[in-house]
């Protein structure tokens, strides 16, 4: 696969998908477009051309992604609506869903995906819905992109919500249980860097678990668990701080503010 593919938006998530694609070996050319020239220098070492004009870039590619902030989609779609007639146009921007993207943009082949932040290593969760134009073998295309990222897995939209409160944000609520691990591997007197790489990497090869051999977490815990051992005694305590209702709590809400940002910012 060689197709040209600009990214219109290379923050933080733009920025990741270009890494990742870039460290995958994706063998086509990649334009990675932002208004700030400072942002863009990064990408040059990986390869990747860099540019200031949406409409140029979104013209010299077969794939657009754009990944802007959702009040900015609009506007971006606007500008570029001409250069991406009949093309592949995939959406990173969170609540905005495909019926308000092909309002913008009729004639292209639209993809909606929710990655996160995991892209940067090759190890993100991403989940894609495709409007009824998208073609088998476009979709196969889609698939292999997202692949380098990590895993994908297409689902109904009605979903996406819930999958960006659970996946896209996912990063930030597994980051404060690391922390916390790490603290308490401080207390019970662990070096800092040996704490922190101890947590991480077993939150890592735990994930890796249930994904690659499709254990279910209650019996990684009941495989880990000894009568009167440590394993008990943490989780016993755990239970008692209430951290799956707040765990749930947190992913409501979550859910929750998703669809209240595309109500205020009239994304339908």
């Amino acid at each position: 696969m060689n197709d040209k593919i600009t990214v219109i938006g290379s923050g933080m998530m733009g920025g990741a998908v270009i890494k990742s694609l870039a460290k995958g070996g994706y063998g086509g050319k990649m334009t990675a477009v932002d208004i700030v020239l400072e942002r863009l220098k990064e990408f040059e070492p990986l390869g990747v051309k860099t540019s200031t004009d949406n409409k140029k870039a979104a013209s010299d590619a077969d794939i657009v992604f754009i990944i802007v902030k959702p009040g900015d989609v609009a506007k971006v779609l606007a500008e570029i609506k001409e250069e991406i007639k009949g093309k592949l146009l995939i959406s990173v921007a969170a609540t905005a869903p495909l019926s308000f993207l092909k309002k913008h943009a009729a004639d292209a082949k639209i993809v909606r995906i929710m990655p996160n932040l995991g892209a940067l290593v090759q190890a993100a969760y991403t989940a894609y819905c495709c409007e009824s134009n998208v073609s088998v073998q476009e979709k196969e295309k889609v698939k292999t992109l997202l692949n380098t990222m990590g895993i994908c897995e297409e689902i109904d939209e009605k979903y996406m919500d819930a999958i960006t409160a659970v996946s896209g944000s996912g990063p930030g609520y597994l980051s404060i249980i690391i922390e916390a691990m790490t603290y308490a591997g401080l207390k019970v007197g662990l070096p800092r860097n040996i704490a922190l790489n101890c947590a991480a990497q077993t939150f890592m090869g735990t994930g890796k678990l249930i994904v690659d051999l499709h254990e279910d977490p209650a019996k990684i815990k009941d495989m880990t668990t000894t009568p009167g051992g440590t394993t008990i005694e943490a989780i016993y305590q755990i239970e008692q701080s209430q951290i799956r209702p707040a765990m749930i709590r947190a992913i409501e809400e979550a859910t929750k503010k998703s669809q209240a940002i595309r109500e205020k910012l009239k994304l339908e």
